[in-house]
């Protein structure tokens, strides 16, 4: 078994800097098979085994990529899975500096007896399955929590129980050696304002920071993956990208302890150039006042691009990638507070 998070807090640390340090950020790359075969669909790329593999080949050897990316999370399926010459993706990542995480929950069900909110699954025989990743070579994890605005919801126990249950998966991880990728994510589904998701952010938060306290998880060895603050997608208000910037990190100081080391925000279905736009405004408006990194673990929204031009062919793949690496420099200039508008006109 690996060091104890309490026997070796600084190799845990020193992880968790990394992934967030020299205006780097995540790739998300860990899409489940139905999820990931529902996206081949509407672009008419076959759903098998193989065609999953060639693209997640096409995303790891782009070339340049460790420059913009500090880590990538994968799935089990794709944490071992190799090039076509057979070598390991995991050896792949690694040779491009790139830290390999691995996503460890089972996704979201219902919560019974609360309609309309999910728990997400998985804590049986976590513990085990963490020792194995740790021993194939992955560093981080993540688990993802999913939290919808309603009439009625969140529900104080729906809150409670998805906040336990990440924590309870965050000190797993640093038992077994793994930083932990803590992300709540309230949806951007719904007509809530801007000022309903704030609420709900800040709620939710100081719900995760209390558990994570309760479970004795080193802070200095976790990286947080929150939504930004949005109004929701059939909202009648739009919200500026001053206002996002502006509540975001307000949520973020109210509720977010100093000892975090970085913030990786997920899109979670912004389109791409906008969820540069606002990483950017942020980054720019509170340089210099913020005691944690404002970073990336963006999935579609560095992705997208190429699957739409990849499509499935190979003769597309050169173009693809530099799609791919195109939206990665994006967003580390997002990062450094350097990204414009005319970055898109490539």
């Amino acid at each position: 078994m690996a060091d104890n998070a309490f026997m070796n807090p600084q190799i845990l640390t020193d992880t968790a800097n990394k992934l967030v340090a020299a205006g780097k950020g995540l790739l998300a790359m860990d899409e489940s098979t139905p999820t990931c075969n529902a996206r081949f669909a509407k672009l008419n790329i076959p759903q098998t085994v193989e065609s999953r593999r060639a693209y997640r080949e096409l995303i790891v050897t782009t070339p340049g990529l460790g420059e913009c990316i500090s880590g990538a999370i994968l799935c089990d399926e794709t944490i071992r899975q190799q090039k076509k010459d057979g070598t390991l993706f995991l050896k792949v990542l690694t040779d491009a500096c790139i830290i390999s995480g691995i996503k460890v929950d089972a996704g979201a069900k219902d919560l019974a007896a609360h309609p309309g909110e999910k728990i997400t699954e998985g804590l049986d025989g976590l513990r085990e399955r963490l020792q194995e990743y740790f021993q194939m070579g992955a560093r981080f994890a993540k688990w993802r929590a999913v939290i919808a605005i309603g009439e009625d919801i969140p529900s104080r126990s729906g809150l409670e129980a998805n906040a336990h249950a990440l924590a309870r998966y965050a000190a797993l991880c640093q038992e077994s050696g793994l930083v932990p990728i803590v992300e709540p994510e309230v949806l951007m589904d719904g007509d809530h304002t801007l000022e309903q998701c704030r609420k709900v952010t800040e709620e939710v938060l100081r719900n995760v920071f209390i558990q994570l306290n309760c479970q004795r998880v080193l802070l200095e060895g976790m990286i947080l993956k929150p939504n930004m603050v949005l109004p929701g997608l059939t909202c009648p208000t739009s919200a500026t990208p001053d206002e996002v910037a502006n509540t975001t990190v307000k949520s973020l100081w109210r509720t977010v302890p100093a000892a975090v080391p970085g913030i990786a925000f997920l899109s979670g279905g912004q389109p791409s150039e906008l969820a540069s736009a606002r990483l950017n405004l942020m980054n720019v408006r509170f340089k210099g006042h913020l005691p944690w990194a404002l970073s990336f673990s963006f999935a579609r929204a560095i992705q997208q691009p190429a699957l739409e031009i990849w499509r499935g062919w190979e003769i597309n793949v050169g173009a693809a990638q530099a799609a791919l690496l195109h939206r990665a420099r994006c967003n580390r200039a997002a990062r450094r507070g350097e990204y414009t508008a005319g970055m898109e006109k490539r």
